[in-house]
């Protein structure tokens, strides 16, 4: 299908598109008016991971093209936590940490996202303001109607957990509920037409549009995104230094730039159209480069992504110190670092307090494969002890991941 909007087109274009509800009427409706769309995020945790760095950049589309970004802050599902795909319930946090969640993650969406007053201003809003005042019978009478639970049951989502014979409490169960009434909320509220999300969320979706339109008959649409795999099959932003955190109180610059500069060749061009603003007929470029020449591609892709997330200068540094660390073999000061105390430490413990490595046997498997160096030189025993005093020491695993011991 070829669409007239500048919406649709761009993120058919870039390859945000994996299901849509009646395209043909959204097309039309993009084409016509400014179109409020919205996507819910729980704050589980300080910051945001890249894993969900696609939904934000479908957000920052939607601006771009000239339409209302709702980012919708999940201060009350997120006291019960999405199902959607999970082995088990998540841990249930306290309504302070819920808060403070919700302010760390705010921080992280004015760097992607213009918020204000105007019509294509984004908003950020928290459906704890609505969910927290519903009264429990009435909110049954009112909305429960609208759900069947054979429906509900059939959902791949819950079909997972019950197949494996896991846990679903009745608590979880009614998140889907919720999340449809957020729809019809903020339907009623702002005005949104849309609500985009991952491809797990497709029958959440589908539910929040069904229940627009039986309880107020509003046309509503829907739009979700593919899983994000790397060419190897693994999912996006699973490391094995963990998470990918957008924040960079929880991960340092550099970890961050270079996360995107290890981007495996197949993938380059597929984020670069999907996490950076450079122009299509750029990337085409980009994409088509073999051998030695991808790698400055992945270079391009690492300065663009992480501009956009931490600004320019931290890219840049960032950059320097990648150049410096693997052309010069000099110690950039922007590689993460490890404060010693007592002027020593052993390299087993190094490994773990840098980050890599989750436990000592994990250090000693390194050590032992030859993985673990200190200012370039193999270290082969696992019982050295590396001596931290005045000059910060490099110490690496592999040749990817640098960082340095400090005198603490």
């Amino acid at each position: 299908m070829t669409y007239q909007s500048d919406l649709l087109r761009t993120l058919n274009d870039r390859g945000y598109v994996h299901q849509m509800t009646d395209a043909a009427a959204l097309d039309r409706l993009a084409s016509t008016q400014v179109v409020p769309g919205y996507i819910g995020f729980d704050p589980t945790a300080p910051s945001l991971h890249v894993g969900s760095l696609v939904q934000i950049m479908l957000l920052r589309r939607m601006q771009q093209t000239g339409h209302k970004p709702i980012v919708l802050m999940g201060g009350g599902t997120g006291k019960i936590g999405d199902p959607s795909f999970k082995d088990e319930a998540r841990k249930l946090l306290a309504e302070d940490g819920i808060k403070a969640n919700v302010a760390s993650i705010q921080r992280i969406f004015e760097r992607f996202l213009t918020f204000g007053d105007g019509p294509t201003d984004a908003v950020m809003v928290d459906n704890a303001d609505w969910l927290d005042k519903l009264e429990y019978i009435p909110f049954l009478r009112e909305v429960g109607q609208h759900f069947s639970v054979n429906r509900m049951l059939s959902f791949d989502s819950v079909k997972l957990r019950l197949d494996r014979e896991q846990s679903l409490s009745f608590l979880e169960f009614n998140y889907m509920i919720l999340q449809a009434y957020d729809f019809r909320e903020l339907a009623q509220r702002h005005g949104c037409r849309l609500q985009m999300g991952g491809s797990d969320q497709w029958g959440n979706i589908v539910n929040g549009i069904e229940l627009a339109r039986r309880m107020d008959g509003t046309e509503v649409f829907g739009v979700t995104t593919p899983l994000i795999t790397t060419a190897d099959g693994g999912k996006m932003g699973k490391t094995m230094a963990g998470a990918v955190w957008l924040h960079e109180d929880q991960l340092p610059h550099f970890d961050y730039w270079q996360f995107w500069r290890n981007t495996d060749d197949r993938d380059v061009g597929r984020f670069l159209r999907l996490f950076t603003d450079l122009p299509l007929d750029e990337i085409e470029r980009l994409e088509k480069l073999e051998g030695a020449e991808i790698n400055e591609a992945k270079k391009i892709l690492a300065n663009e992504a992480t501009a956009m997330c931490r600004g320019r200068a931290a890219a840049e540094e960032a950059a320097e110190t990648a150049r410096r660390t693997f052309e010069e073999g000099a110690a950039g000061a922007a590689l993460p670092s490890f404060a010693v105390a007592g002027g020593s430490i052993t390299i087993v413990d190094a490994l773990i307090g840098l980050g890599f490595a989750k436990s000592k046997g994990e250090a000693r498997r390194l050590i032992a494969g030859g993985g673990a160096r200190i200012d370039g030189e193999k270290i082969a025993d696992e019982n050295a002890v590396i001596a931290v005093g005045g000059q910060p020491v490099k110490l690496s695993s592999g040749k990817k991941h640098h960082g340095l011991l400090v005198a603490g």
